[in-house]
């Protein structure tokens, strides 16, 4: 399998790209799922609404800035390339760090419950997710080391691990495990601390197969955020559970 090239279409010369349109239409897939899931977390759509404008815009750009960052040997010699977004450079990283701060101001500012509005968000983050991996397809980046494997895909005449596909669907089973579970919480902040330990591993391992990473000693740098990311994750899930537990017991 090989791209057909990062141009959708053009009009009147303005070239409109896949991977633009893929971000955009994870985006909107997952305000519209979360804005429908709202009311069953004691949120408004409204609310949603509000936190979507926030997080939409600022999760894109912590992770240009993130990727930027890590990235900076490239960038700091072709700054003009720093704005365009358009051939690719999101780190989901990034997006994940700045669109959670961004939503807890916006939580705090409307006194939202913050772990349930995290609840309610992050199947759908997975959702967009496994969308806009695509992009990365067309744009040819983001691709793994040579295999002889039969769904490999071709890039500069080489068959490589198609890594944007590993994670497309390893997000998708994400999303539909947590919509599962999002019917059946035990504890307010299980859907989100599901979501972290979910994903880590999986961009753990498959963060291994991939050419364009950055070291951090002898890991890539995605792979020690993502241990960061479980640990965490692991941390707050342990005790979240327990104040549930507590609670519970002490109401009854």
């Amino acid at each position: 399998m090989t791209s057909p090239g990062p141009i959708a279409i053009s009009i009147a010369g303005f070239d409109i790209r896949w991977y633009g349109i893929l971000i955009a239409f994870g985006a909107l897939l997952a305000l519209f799922v979360s804005y429908k899931r709202a009311p069953r977390y004691g949120l408004s759509s409204d609310d949603v609404l509000d936190i979507a404008l926030g997080i939409l815009p600022l999760g894109i750009l912590g992770a240009r800035v993130y990727y930027i960052i890590f990235n900076w040997d490239y960038y700091s010699g072709s700054t003009s390339e720093i704005l365009n977004i358009r051939g690719g450079g999101l780190a989901i990283h990034g997006g994940l760090i700045l669109g959670f701060i961004t939503a807890y101001a916006i939580c705090k500012y409307k006194n939202i419950s913050f772990i349930n509005a995290a609840d309610l968000i992050l199947p759908s983050v997975a959702l967009a997710q496994a969308i806009g991996r695509w992009g990365n397809f067309f744009n040819n980046e983001a691709y793994g080391t040579e295999t002889t494997l039969p769904w490999a895909i071709i890039v500069d005449g080489k068959s490589v691990h198609p890594t944007f596909l590993y994670e497309s669907l390893w997000c998708f089973i994400i999303f539909i495990i947590l919509s599962f579970i999002f019917r059946h919480r035990k504890f307010p902040g299980q859907v989100a601390c599901l979501y972290g330990l979910l994903y880590a591993p999986e961009r753990f391992l498959v963060e291994g197969l991939r050419t364009d990473s950055l070291m951090v000693g002898f890991l890539r740098q995605a792979q020690v955020i993502s241990i960061v990311i479980f640990i965490v994750s692991l941390t707050l899930y342990v005790y979240l559970k327990k104040r549930n537990d507590y609670n519970s017991k002490n109401n009854l």
